[in-house]
C-alpha cells in the first residue's frame, strides 16, 4: 500500500515538473514593454505557394483559439481579437514571404499566438509564438532624490516565459536582486548619490524554444542633485534599558523588520546631549558594503535565527566598560525607518594589591539608570566596609587571606527598572603547599653552595702556595707533566685521555710533607661525612 502512495506521488511530480520544464509548445519566446511597437516574426520562402494567412491568439486563461486577421492575396478578414495597433508588417506578403504582426501591446494581450500558412486552402505550415509582457516600475519617481532608495521591480507575464531576471547597474556592475512573491524581481539601492546616475539594464533570460537565449532592457534613472530625501516616517520601539558584564557577549537588539539597510549610533556613557552621537556601524544588504568604526572590532551583526544577507539584523556585542551609553539601531525599508534604542550600563570588577590589603573595585558605567551597587560576601553575618564614588563602589580583605576572609565577593547592580546583574570576585587563602615547596627547594642550592664554599677557599690558598714555592725555587709551573711520582694525578698521558672531562685544569701539585693539600683535602671530607 505504501508502495502504491509512493508512486503516486512520484508520478504526480513528474506531471508537474513536465508541465514546467517539458518542451514547450511554441518556436519563439517575443518579450515586449507595454506599449512599445512590438513585431512577431512569421516568414516563408517567397513564392512557395502560400496564399492566404491566419494568425491567431490563445490567452493565458483560454482554452480556444481566436482569429486575430485573415489575409489573402485579394481580400482581407479582421477577426474579433483584433486590436487597433494590430496589423501586418508587410502589405505584399504574397511575394515577399513575409507574414510577420505588428502590435503595441497591453499587459492582457500575452498569450500564445499562431501564425498558420495556407496553400489551396490547406495548412502548410505552422508558427507558434509566446508573447509576454514586461513591467518595470522604477520607485521614487525621477527624479529621485538624493539618500533616499531606490527600486527597481521587473515583473513579466506569464512568468514561466523565464528562468530569472538580472539587473546591472551603469558601468555594467552586477546589483543583488530577489525575486519576491505577485511583485517581481526586485533590484535595490539605499541612499543613492549623484554617481547613481545612468543606464540600468534589466537582462530576461528566456526558457524554451526561442531565437536567443536572453534579451535586454535599458532603463533610465536620474538622480536629483539639488533634492535630498527627509525621512519623516519613522517607527520608534519601546526603549530597552539593560546591564551586562565587560568583556560578556551582549545581544544589541534591532527592529524585527526585513530591512534594505541600518545604521547603529553610539552615544558614550553619562552623556544626556544627543549632539554626540556617532555612526558605529553600518550595512548595505544590497551592495553587500559595511561601513567599520574602531568600537565595531567588538561588534558583529549576529547569525542565526537573525540573517543580515536577507534583511534580518542583530548585534553580538563584547564592551568594554567604556562602551556602555546608549545605542540606536535605524532599519531603512524602502523610505520608512524603524528605530529601536538601547541604553546599556557595563559592570566591571578590578583589584588592588597593597601591603595590608586588598581592594576590590567595582565599576559601573551609565549612571543615569543605575539604583544602586553594593558588595556582599557568601557570608551574609559578616558586614563589609564600602566606599562610594560616582561610577564605583569599593571593599577591602585585610592581609594575610584568613579561612574567615576568603571566599565569593559579589558586585550587585540594581537598575531603576527592576534588572540586576552582578559580578563575583573569588578570594582565595594562598596555598601551604605552593609556600613549603619553594621553601624546601631553595635548600639543596643552599648546602651546595656552602660547601662549595670551602672547597674553593683551598684551591685558591693551594694554588696561591704553589705560585710562591715554585717561583722561590725558580721552577717553571706546568700542566699534567709526566714525573714518574706515583702520587702525581694523571702522570700518565693515557690516563689523561681516558678519564672524563671534568672542564678544569689540573695542576701538577705534589704532596709536600706535613703540608700535603690532599691529606688536607681528606681531613675536610672526613669531618664532612
Amino acid at each position: 500500500m505504501e508502495s502504491c502512495f509512493l508512486t503516486i506521488i512520484i508520478i504526480s511530480s513528474f506531471v508537474v515538473y513536465c508541465c514546467r520544464c517539458g518542451i514547450p509548445d511554441w518556436d519563439d519566446v517575443v518579450v515586449a514593454r507595454e506599449d512599445m511597437p512590438t513585431t512577431m516574426v512569421c516568414t516563408d520562402t517567397p513564392g512557395n505557394g502560400v496564399v492566404a494567412i491566419n494568425w491567431r491568439i490563445k490567452s493565458l486563461r483560454a482554452d480556444e483559439w481566436k482569429l486575430i486577421l485573415s489575409a489573402k492575396e485579394t481580400e482581407r478578414f479582421s477577426g474579433g481579437a483584433l486590436k487597433p495597433s494590430m496589423r501586418l508588417t508587410d502589405p505584399n506578403f504574397h511575394d515577399t514571404g513575409v507574414f510577420s504582426l505588428f502590435l503595441l501591446p497591453k499587459l492582457e494581450d500575452s498569450g500564445l499566438y499562431s501564425c498558420l500558412m495556407i496553400q489551396r486552402d490547406k495548412p502548410l505550415k505552422e508558427r507558434k509564438i509566446l508573447l509576454a509582457i514586461l513591467t518595470v516600475t522604477v520607485i521614487p519617481t525621477a527624479p529621485i532624490p538624493q539618500h533616499s532608495t531606490l527600486r527597481l521591480i521587473a515583473s513579466v507575464n506569464p512568468d514561466y516565459a523565464i528562468t530569472k531576471i538580472t539587473w546591472t547597474a551603469p558601468g555594467g556592475i552586477y546589483m543583488k536582486s530577489e525575486k519576491m512573491p505577485n511583485t517581481g524581481t526586485v533590484a535595490k539601492l539605499p541612499k543613492v548619490q549623484n554617481n547613481d546616475n545612468g543606464v540600468y539594464v534589466c537582462t530576461l533570460h528566456l526558457w524554451g524554444n526561442s531565437s536567443s537565449s536572453f534579451v535586454t532592457f535599458n532603463v533610465d534613472v536620474t538622480i536629483d542633485a539639488h533634492k535630498v530625501a527627509s525621512f519623516t516616517n519613522i517607527t520608534h520601539a519601546t526603549q530597552i534599558s539593560s546591564a551586562t558584564q565587560a568583556q560578556t557577549s551582549f545581544h544589541l537588539t534591532c527592529p524585527a523588520v526585513q530591512g534594505d539597510h541600518l545604521l547603529l549610533y553610539w552615544r558614550p556613557p553619562n552623556i544626556n546631549n544627543n549632539k554626540n552621537m556617532k555612526i558605529v556601524y553600518e550595512y548595505d544588504r544590497w551592495r553587500g558594503s559595511t561601513l567599520l568604526t574602531e568600537q565595531s572590532k567588538r561588534l558583529q551583526l549576529a547569525g542565526p535565527p537573525y540573517n543580515a544577507e536577507a534583511g534580518s539584523f542583530s548585534f553580538l556585542l563584547t564592551p568594554e566598560i567604556r562602551d556602555a551609553g546608549l545605542y540606536i539601531c535605524d532599519v531603512y525599508l524602502n523610505d520608512v525607518v524603524f528605530s529601536q534604542r538601547t541604553l546599556l550600563s557595563v559592570l566591571k570588577v578590578k583589584t588592588r594589591h597593597f601591603s595590608s590589603k586588598l581592594e576590590l573595585l567595582c565599576k559601573y558605567s551609565e549612571l543615569g539608570q543605575v539604583k544602586s551597587a553594593s558588595w556582599e560576601y557568601q557570608n551574609k553575618s559578616r558586614q563589609l566596609h564600602m566606599t562610594n564614588s560616582p561610577g564605583s563602589i569599593t571593599t577591602t580583605v585585610p592581609l594575610p587571606i584568613t579561612d574567615d576572609t576568603a571566599g565569593n565577593y559579589t558586585c550587585t547592580l540594581k537598575l531603576k527598572n527592576g534588572q540586576t546583574i552582578w559580578a563575583t570576585y573569588v578570594v582565595t587563602v594562598p596555598s601551604e603547599e605552593s609556600v613549603s615547596a619553594t621553601t624546601s627547594s631553595l635548600f639543596p642550592s643552599l648546602s651546595a653552595l656552602l660547601l662549595l664554599v670551602p672547597l674553593v677557599a683551598v684551591s685558591v690558598g693551594v694554588l696561591l702556595w704553589r705560585q710562591k714555592h715554585i717561583s722561590d725555587h725558580g721552577i717553571e709551573q706546568s700542566l699534567s707533566v709526566h714525573s714518574g711520582e706515583a702520587e702525581n694525578i694523571y702522570e700518565n698521558p693515557v690516563d689523561f685521555r681516558q678519564a672524563p672531562p671534568q672542564g678544569s685544569v689540573y695542576m701538577d701539585l705534589k704532596p709536600r710533607g706535613e703540608d700535603d693539600v690532599y691529606k688536607e683535602l681528606e681531613r675536610y671530607e672526613q669531618c664532612q661525612n
